[in-house]
């Protein structure tokens, strides 16, 4: 089933989800394992997997001279969201961005997706803040939107320079991202939106917030997209602070703002531990009041967090 027919037939329960970071290349799959054998008992109905662009850097050669070195740090999502399926039984969801792949490599990742029955996606432009000139002339869609006409051309099976094959049996389905405290790049709530519409009139199945610290925050952006006739499900996105610096940190990566009544619990932390209970308590707090607002499904951002998901998750489900 897709992920939202999985949300909708949880006999109307929050349902529960997590997201994973692949390890470093070196590094077992067992990592990631390790992970989901903690959090299955909480009866994950999905699990994302993130996946990330290569870096172009110098390299100094022996004999002095300079070369340009494309690396990727960690392995992509494809195999490692085959793994978990194949091995759990667990939908697996990753993720695929447009910003530092070209639409071929998009294609081809698509074609190894489908040809492993992983037939369900969150579909992200990705961060293009440490690409490079190169990296940012090549032909990837610059908007999201751009990736998911990519995608529904993918479905009837048209490739991405318009030459016909046989369409996939099943087709790809999707979820993107919305952000309640506004993206980057959007100038006001308005223009938010009606990005947001059209996103879901061509074909997003539901929405995954950006990670945020304030309730209200969320239900008042939940009500602004049920104005705008916005209907399908949007997911929560939950990450429990465990380090004292994320107070100033995670602010200015996601804007996500900061509640003061959390800001000052943790302004009172003496190190990461204390940071760490203190993150857990909020986040179990605001978890059970999303719960008690009948939300569809509970998503987590469980990078470096686990433990922190694992105790949340334990008081709420």
């Amino acid at each position: 089933m897709q992920v939202s027919e999985l949300i909708k037939n949880n006999q109307g329960k929050t349902a529960f989800s997590f997201e994973l970071l692949p390890p470093l290349k070196g590094n077992s799959i067992q990592q990631v394992f390790n992970v989901i054998e903690r959090l299955k008992e909480f009866d994950p109905k999905y699990i994302n997997i993130t996946t990330h662009h290569s870096e172009n850097i110098f390299v100094k050669n022996e004999d002095g001279t300079i070369q340009k070195r494309s690396i990727r740090k960690r392995p992509g999502s494809v195999a490692i969201a085959a793994s978990i399926q194949n091995k759990y039984g667990i939908t697996a969801v990753p993720h695929i961005i447009s910003t530092g792949f070209t639409q071929e490599e998009t294609e081809y990742a698509l074609f190894d997706l489908s040809f492993l029955g992983v037939h369900d996606l969150l579909v992200l432009r990705g961060d293009s803040s440490n690409l490079d000139e190169e990296q940012l002339s090549m032909d990837s869609h610059p908007y999201a939107t751009g990736l998911q006409s990519q995608i529904n051309d993918f479905n009837k099976g048209i490739s991405f320079d318009g030459s016909p094959f046989d369409a996939p049996e099943f087709p790809f389905s999707y979820g993107m991202a919305c952000y309640p405290e506004l993206h980057a790049e959007s100038p006001d709530m308005e223009s938010e939106l009606f990005y947001l519409k059209k996103k879901v009139e061509n074909g997003a199945d539901y929405l995954v917030t950006q990670m945020f610290f304030d309730n209200n925050k969320y239900f008042q952006f939940v009500d602004l997209c049920r104005q705008e006739g916005i209907s399908v499900p949007i997911i929560p996105g939950i990450k429990p602070i465990h380090l004292k610096s994320q107070l100033t940190v995670l602010p200015k990566i996601f804007r996500s703002s900061i509640p003061d009544e959390l800001a000052h619990e943790l302004q009172k932390c003496k190190n990461d531990v204390d940071a760490k209970e203190v993150g857990v308590e909020w986040c179990i707090k605001k978890c059970k009041e999303l719960v008690s607002h009948n939300v569809p499904s509970i998503h987590f951002y469980s990078f470096m967090a686990s433990e922190s998901v694992y105790k949340v998750a334990k008081e709420i489900y």
